[in-house]
């Protein structure tokens, strides 16, 4: 018979009676993590443990899983992605995820989601323009100008971290 875990039980296993282990409790079979038991919820809860490839991702590839780490060429596209979607808009971001889509899977993704975004704040500004006619188009055009260059910033020091950023506002167009 099993019971659930409780909070001073830190990792939820059965008794083992070692004196390694304060209150009788050992860390599950092949985890030897580098901290001492703790109370309540662990960030990362069903995750596994370090080192082993998250469910649901092919091992050694996938956003955020742990195991691939980009490349400083590869964080260096990324930022370009970014970056250079504020001067060229959609344009360049496009022809980085052309180029770049079978070499690395980081500037796949980051290519892609500077396309997203860039063709999204594009589409916002033709539908500006078309309202500058009833005068809020002025103030929208700010808006969405101001928008590009904010979250492309944001993204690119991300990207350049290694982080797999996804932008809070964009129309999934490629993935």
């Amino acid at each position: 018979m099993s019971y659930p875990p409780q909070p001073d039980q830190p990792y939820g296993g059965q008794p083992d009676g070692s004196p390694n282990h304060p209150g009788g409790y050992s860390p599950p079979p092949g985890a030897n993590p580098p901290y001492g038991p703790q109370s309540g919820p662990q960030p990362g809860y069903g995750q596994g443990y370090p080192g082993q490839p998250m469910p649901g991702y092919p091992q050694g590839y996938g956003q955020g899983d742990g195991q691939y780490m980009p490349s400083s060429d590869d964080r260096t596209m990324a930022l370009l992605a970014h970056i250079g979607g504020i001067f060229t808009s959609w344009v360049l971001p496009l022809i980085l995820y052309l180029v770049k889509k079978d070499e690395s899977p980081y500037v796949r993704h980051q290519a892609a989601q500077a396309f997203n975004f860039q063709m999204t704040m594009f589409i916002g500004q033709l539908v500006s323009y078309l309202l500058m006619v009833l005068i809020i188009g002025f103030i929208t055009i700010f808006a969405v100008v101001a928008c590009a260059i904010i979250f492309a910033v944001i993204a690119a020091v991300a990207s350049n971290k290694g982080e797999w950023y996804k932008y809070p506002i964009a129309i999934p167009m490629l993935t």
